[in-house]
Parts: structure tokens; C-alpha cells; sequence
């Protein structure tokens, strides 16, 4: 198809990992629509079939990349089903993928301009897409044809953005001691992540109470002797639980999903 617009940037988000091919496929596939499109790849390494871990990484990472830049995510254990396969318009950008929640994130801090059910296959792969690749035969082009300045009304049938899937998440919960929270994220060094803002304990002498214990807050990881336990705010600005030097889910009873506390001094 003939480019109308200066390319927009793509990323590429799932749970494909790196000894198979897949991943290369699709960026083939994006080629074959445009050749000139930068394909960014946020991470390939989402535990399988976790649309949670897909929709933390995916929200963590949106609002680093430019305006109109177009993501595919593909975690997608609902392949082949009656879910739907969505393209999203943002006022800052484009979501592509399998309407299972994994949007959800982006969409709490973003403001959705459109969205349409991509039910149009002239801008698939084949009109007879495989039944358990849709990355492939679906996503990919897709989004290469919107990173390709292609207007989103022409992929698909519009469908009122309320009705996107909402990943079923508990929010945090104050107490007359603090906030509880849970993981909402575990990452490659073992930090447990927490749905629990930072902006929370800025500036305040708190501590985290999980598993059983009281961990320090602190300001970075060798504010404790290598080996302990300590919690502090990262990069991502949520709460975590960390070891300096080491891996606090090895250390330590806790899983996503598992309950933790912060207590904030008096």
C-alpha cells in the first residue's frame, strides 16, 4: 500500500520469548507493508499467557515513546476465540492487540479517541488468518499499515471504547496505618513490585510489612548491607521489595497477587 505519511514509530510487546521465530515473523510481515518502519521491541519475555505482567510492562513503558506511536502487544491465551482483535486510538498514540485486558493500564492513564474491532481484512495478512497466530496475520499488519499513516476507521467496525476489556485488578486500600496493596509485577532481578504509587511515602519515614516482616523504606538499594531486604521506590515510581545485591522472590513467600502493607511512621 502506497505510504500517505511520514512513518510513525512501532513497538512490539509479548510473550513470544527469543528461540522461536515468531517474533521475527511478525517483523517480516511488517516489512512487507513498509520496510522503512522502525519496529521497537519493548520485551518478548512476558511470563506466558500473563496478561497482568503484559499490562504492567506495556503501561510502564507508553509514556517514554513519542506522540502517535503505534504498539502491538500479543499476549494473548484467548487466540482464536470470540475475543475481540482491536486497534485503539489515544490522543498520544495507538494500541493494536487482543481485547483482553492488557490494554487496561494505558487506557487508566490515557484518553481514547476512537476504537474499532478490526474486522476489515484488507489490512490482514490473509483473510484466512491462522487460527493461533494472530501476531502474525493480524496484529503485525495492522499495525504496520497504521504506523504507515492509514486511518484507523478503515480497519474495522467502530465499537464504543467503554466496552474494551478492564483487567480485573484490586486497587489499593487505606487504613489508619497506611495503604495495602498487592504485586502487580516480578521482575528478571527479582523485585517485587507493588501496585502501591510512590508518590505515596515521599517524603515519609515508612516501611513495608509483608511475608511476616517489616522492611525498611530506603532511597536505593545500598541504603542496606548486601543480601538485605529492603523496599524503596523504583524507577517505574511504584512501591517494591527488593535485596540488594540479591532476589527478593526467592527470599521471600510472596507471588503476584500477594498482600503487602505500608505503614507509615509516626
Amino acid at each position: 500500500m502506497q505510504q500517505r505519511y511520514q512513518n510513525r514509530l512501532l513497538t512490539l510487546l509479548s510473550d513470544f520469548g527469543e528461540r522461536d521465530v515468531y517474533v521475527g515473523v511478525m517483523k517480516g510481515v511488517i516489512a512487507q507493508v513498509n520496510r522503512s518502519i522502525t519496529a521497537v521491541d519493548l520485551t518478548h519475555q512476558i511470563p506466558p499467557q500473563n496478561i497482568a505482567a503484559a499490562r504492567f510492562c506495556l503501561m510502564n513503558a507508553y509514556p517514554y515513546f513519542p506522540s502517535g506511536t503505534v504498539h502491538v502487544a500479543v499476549v494473548d491465551p484467548g487466540v482464536g476465540s470470540m475475543r475481540r482483535a482491536v486497534a485503539v486510538e489515544l490522543t498520544d498514540g495507538f494500541l493494536v492487540g487482543p481485547d483482553n485486558g492488557l490494554f487496561s493500564g494505558v487506557l487508566s492513564q490515557s484518553q481514547v479517541v476512537a476504537a474499532v474491532e478490526l474486522t476489515n481484512p484488507d489490512y490482514w495478512r490473509t483473510s484466512e488468518p491462522s487460527a493461533t497466530f494472530h501476531g502474525r496475520d493480524i496484529f503485525a499488519p495492522v499495525g504496520a499499515h497504521l504506523a504507515s499513516g492509514v486511518s484507523l476507521k478503515h480497519l474495522g467496525q467502530t465499537i464504543e471504547p467503554s466496552t474494551l476489556v478492564q483487567l480485573a485488578i484490586p486497587g489499593c486500600t487505606h487504613t489508619r496505618l497506611g495503604i495495602i496493596g498487592y504485586i502487580q509485577y516480578i521482575d528478571r532481578f527479582g523485585n517485587l513490585i507493588t501496585n502501591i504509587p510512590g508518590a505515596y511515602v515521599q517524603g515519609k519515614t515508612w516501611s513495608v510489612s509483608a511475608a511476616g516482616l517489616s522492611i525498611s523504606g530506603g532511597q536505593t538499594y545500598s541504603d542496606v548491607p548486601p543480601g538485605n531486604l529492603v523496599a524503596l521506590v523504583g524507577s517505574h515510581n511504584w512501591v517494591e521489595i527488593a535485596v540488594n545485591g540479591g532476589n527478593a522472590q526467592s527470599q521471600l513467600p510472596l507471588d503476584w497477587g500477594s498482600r503487602v502493607q505500608v505503614e507509615l511512621q509516626p
